[in-house]
């Protein structure tokens, strides 16, 4: 699959991979930052942004779009920065293709299976976004304000509503908004995205110390939980983990400044 990407600035390579609902847009001032000194590229992954849709969203498919992406434009080795579900398809990629990646610099995730998880977990939090996404009538709304209005019904969280609402384009055929998602798809495989690159699929590579890992949290995240610290360290045991406080699992959103410098110290 031929992915959406920006490119900035020359030296080593980064490629910043986004999280679920996230696109490069998302990821512009990290990247013009990172551009000062590394040649960065910034995709959208498949059913997301400006990439195309497909039928499929499992793991294997965004890794071999990765390996795809490397191949097309000559990146014999990079750091992969990846959020969230983007942390995972940068840990799966490098689980394949060690040689490919200089360091991981994972945002706010685990190799973990989150499905484990009870009813508060982000597989129901998941569920009910997806779920309100699809009700949006887009053949009756006339503005973005309206979208927000009848994402509130169903999430209650401010700035998650926020976050769905930059996927909104103006079809320029049509007139109509429309998502720069591939909502339905996106939950048919929502088990995959929440439960998917776990300690079971490392279990015949553990332990990883090919590469440097850096994992980034948020303190008011619960993603990587004190207990998870321990499998983070059975998977990658010489892996780092550096806390931004104050920052719930939208960290690089929530607190930019502190991201950024973060990542600096990383990259």
């Amino acid at each position: 699959m031929e992915l959406y990407y920006r490119k900035e600035g020359t030296g080593p390579v980064v490629v910043i991979v986004h999280g679920l609902y996230g696109s490069s847009d998302n990821w512009l001032n990290m990247g013009k930052r990172l551009a000062e000194k590394h040649t960065v590229y910034i995709i959208d992954q498949r059913n997301h942004g400006r990439s195309p849709f497909a039928p499929t969203h499992s793991f294997d498919d965004m890794k071999n779009d990765l390996a795809e992406f490397f191949d097309k434009h000559g990146i014999d080795r990079a750091t992969l920065l990846g959020h969230s579900m983007g942390g995972k398809t940068a840990m799966w990629f490098a689980a394949d293709y060690p040689e490919k990646v200089e360091k991981l610099v994972i945002a706010d995730i685990a190799p973990k299976n989150y499905l484990e998880m009870n009813e508060s977990s982000q597989y129901h939090l998941h569920r009910n976004i997806l779920m309100a996404m699809q009700e949006v009538d887009f053949s009756r709304i006339k503005s973005r304000t309206e979208v927000g209005d009848q994402l509130s019904e169903k999430i209650d969280d401010q700035r998650i509503r926020k976050f769905l609402l930059k996927n909104i384009k103006r079809d320029k055929k049509t007139h109509q908004y429309k998502w720069l998602l591939n909502v339905e798809v996106l939950y048919e495989y929502l088990d995959e995205i929440v439960g998917g690159v776990n300690r079971q699929w490392f279990e015949d590579r553990i332990p990883i110390r090919n590469y440097p890992v850096i994992f980034i949290r948020g303190q008011k995240s619960n993603y990587i939980l004190p207990e998870d610290e321990t499998l983070i360290k059975e998977v990658y045991p010489d892996s780092s983990i550096v806390d931004i406080a104050g920052a719930g699992h939208w960290l690089h959103a929530e607190k930019p400044k502190e991201f950024m410098n973060a990542v600096l110290r990383c990259c």
